[in-house]
Parts: structure tokens; C-alpha cells; sequence
């Protein structure tokens, strides 16, 4: 799960940049359409979970606990749950959430081997 947990921060650290611009023109296109859309304030609040999941994966990554894990889970948990939740224009909220979701269940899955190698 080290592995993991590295590519997965990286990814998640170089997908911030990519929500974030993504963000910003969907904000943009939503103000000069009219538009009263959230997503692009979603997307932002998506990229800011993005970022720090990475940087706590990759910062516990070799961490014995299970707080690290914890951590990731309510992080990218909330990642997926505004992704799936709010995509209105800004439709690669859903994708996103997808990641965010994926990297909530590997979590849980460190989780659970933690645990069983503890007792």
C-alpha cells in the first residue's frame, strides 16, 4: 500500500492542477452565460481535497497507525460526495469523484489490513 499511497498522492497533486483550471473555466463560462451554477465552486472545494489528500498520502505513507488512513478516507470521501453531488456544467466533477472514491476505498481497504495484522 506504499506504493500506492505515493502514485496516488502524486496523481492527486497533479489532478489539482487540472480540476482547478477546470474549475475556473467552468465559473467563467456559468458568469458570461448567466448561468447560476455551483459546480465551479465545487470543483474548486474538489481540487483544495485533492491537494491535501496528496500531500497526507504521501505524507503517511509509511506511517504504522490507522489515523492516516482515517484522514484520507474523510478527505477524499468529501471529494466524492461533492463530485457526484454537484456536477451541473462542470460534468468532470463525476470523474473526479470517481478518483476521490477509489482512493476512499484503498484507504478503508489499509484500514482493514492494519487492523487485522494488529490482533
Amino acid at each position: 500500500m506504499k506504493t500506492w499511497k505515493l502514485v496516488s498522492g502524486i496523481l492527486s497533486i497533479l489532478m489539482f492542477l487540472m480540476i482547478l483550471l477546470q474549475s475556473c473555466a467552468a465559473t467563467l463560462g456559468s458568469a458570461l452565460g448567466e448561468i447560476y451554477d455551483f459546480s465551479g465552486l465545487a470543483g474548486f472545494l474538489v481540487a483544495v481535497l485533492f491537494l491535501t489528500g496528496g500531500i497526507v498520502s504521501i505524507a503517511v505513507r509509511e506511517q504504522k497507525g490507522t489515523g492516516g488512513d482515517i484522514a484520507l478516507s474523510i478527505l477524499f470521501g468529501l471529494a466524492a460526495l461533492i463530485g457526484f453531488a454537484v456536477p451541473g456544467i462542470f460534468r468532470d466533477l463525476k470523474v473526479w469523484g470517481g478518483w476521490a472514491l477509489i482512493n476512499m476505498i484503498l484507504a478503508w481497504i489499509d484500514i482493514g489490513k492494519k487492523s487485522r495484522s494488529d490482533s
